[in-house]
């Protein structure tokens, strides 16, 4: 997962404490000028090379799959952390000029002047740094936050389950999974994310459930969640909705349905196909369905996840072999 590697923000205060008091200790190491030298050069190192692997280690947005990209707008706003990170690599670069700057003063001049002039290299870089605490805080709030996303893969083909609470979405995916299924947690809702994966004809398979989201009708959802939603648009490449025509998880079944038209709403604008499955079809199959299947009963379980495979059409990116 993209996120997940992004090593910890430091605060500007931490920041500023390693910088100078390791510099405090290299000018220990020698004297006179060579000692106000080393310290600026220490300085100014540590300060504008943690400064811009803060940048560097975040992906460029530019080119994040539309999936993650969406995904970490809802949570973080994109555009307020692209310019948090744009005023940290600036200040990483002041920082590199001001020792420029001070370099030559500390040559060919008496310690107490090139005392001085260091001090004053050292203000000026710890104001550099305060004017961006609020950037290093807002940074390490998003690095945390989009840790915890799902390891979700856009380049591998993916099923989404969607429908109603209690319908058997959940069973379904730990039947086909195996129970092999993780559950992951968005950063802005308490439910958990059912991940699993399956092989067909040696092509792994997402299957993902997301409670909390495709499980409403949309006017319920919150900002946070439609555009979540709309992230997952650019995941899904075959939908499942689930739909209990005995109504026994709770929900009358014209609710379903017109949940069911919204989703599909949703997905037709991608060319994204959505199956309509019935579940517990022992008990009843009085819906118009593409599939009744019975996960308790284990009937129709297959059939199902053959259509769903059928409908992604997954054609591996396989490079032609070479001509010898």
């Amino acid at each position: 997962m993209i996120f997940e590697s992004l090593p910890t923000t430091p605060r500007s205060e931490e920041l500023l404490d390693k910088a100078f008091s390791r510099a405090a200790r290299a000018g220990r190491a020698k004297s006179g000028l060579e000692a106000q030298q080393s310290m600026l050069q220490t300085a100014s190192s540590i300060l504008s090379d943690n400064l811009e692997n803060v940048v560097t280690q975040w992906p460029d947005f530019g080119t994040v799959d539309p999936f993650y990209y969406e995904l970490a707008d809802a949570i973080v706003d994109v555009d307020e952390l692209r310019q948090s990170l744009s005023r940290v690599t600036w200040t990483s670069r002041q920082i590199g000029e001001l020792r420029r700057e001070y370099q030559p003063k500390l040559r060919k001049t008496d310690a107490d002047t090139a005392r001085k002039h260091r001090k004053q290299a050292f203000a000026r870089m710890a104001d550099l740094v305060e004017d961006v605490a609020d950037d290093l805080e807002r940074i390490g709030e998003a690095r945390d936050a989009l840790k915890t996303l799902p390891d979700i893969r856009p380049d591998e083909p993916a099923i989404v389950v969607a429908g109603y609470p209690n319908v058997g979405k959940s069973s379904f995916v730990n039947e086909v999974t195996r129970a092999t299924n993780e559950i992951a947690r968005y950063p802005f809702t308490t439910k958990g994310v059912h991940v699993g994966h399956f092989e067909r004809d040696r092509i792994r398979y997402q299957i993902i459930d997301t409670p909390g989201l495709l499980d409403r009708p949309e006017a319920e959802r919150n900002d946070i969640e439609r555009q979540a939603v709309s992230a997952i648009e650019h995941l899904a490449d075959a939908v499942v909705f689930v739909v209990d025509a005995s109504e026994a998880c709770g929900y009358p079944l014209a609710a379903q349905l017109e949940l069911r038209e919204s989703v599909a709403e949703r997905f037709r604008e991608r060319d994204v196909p959505v199956l309509t499955v019935n579940n517990k079809s022992d008990r009843s199959r009085d819906v118009e369905a593409d599939l009744h299947m019975s996960v308790e009963g284990g009937e129709g379980v297959d059939a199902v996840l053959d259509a769903a495979v059928e409908a992604v059409d997954w054609t591996p990116d396989i490079p032609p072999s070479r001509q010898e």
